[in-house]
């Protein structure tokens, strides 16, 4: 696996042209399968695309030819606040209530009448020790 050094600057190699055809064909592959790399370059492309020379209405053409290309992934479909379209809006996240009480270990499994008989529990263990010790 990648450090995050080497995947910025492959990333980096990739936005600016500087790969063979091998080495961008391999990189095109990982942006469709690897989600870190996808996500380095789109922030790398995004940070120069202020600094183009180009001028403002070739800048925006293309940069809509990339977004669209990315937004063309099957991956990018699903994800929600990905680079689709300024038309397309991605569905509100939804948080479904518990259905059923938390359990396991912890305290916020400890509730209720089992939690106060547990206390008690600690309260009797500790008080038979402290007795045992001092007689």
């Amino acid at each position: 696996m990648p450090s995050e050094s080497d995947r910025v600057a492959r990333a980096g190699d990739y936005v600016f042209g500087l790969m063979n055809d091998r080495e961008r064909a391999r990189a095109e592959r990982d942006l469709e399968i690897d989600p870190a790399f996808r996500d380095t370059v789109l922030r790398l492309a995004e940070r120069l695309r202020a600094f183009d020379p180009v001028g403002p209405e070739a800048r925006d053409n293309r940069w809509e030819q990339v977004t669209q290309r990315l937004a063309e992934l099957p991956q990018m479909q699903t994800r929600l606040g990905g680079v689709a379209g300024p038309g397309t809006e991605a569905p509100p996240p939804m948080i479904h209530r518990l259905e059923r009480k938390p359990y396991g270990i912890g305290l916020h499994s400890l509730g209720g009448r089992l939690g106060f008989v547990i206390a008690l529990a600690l309260v009797a263990a500790f008080a038979l020790g402290y007795l045992a010790g001092t007689l």
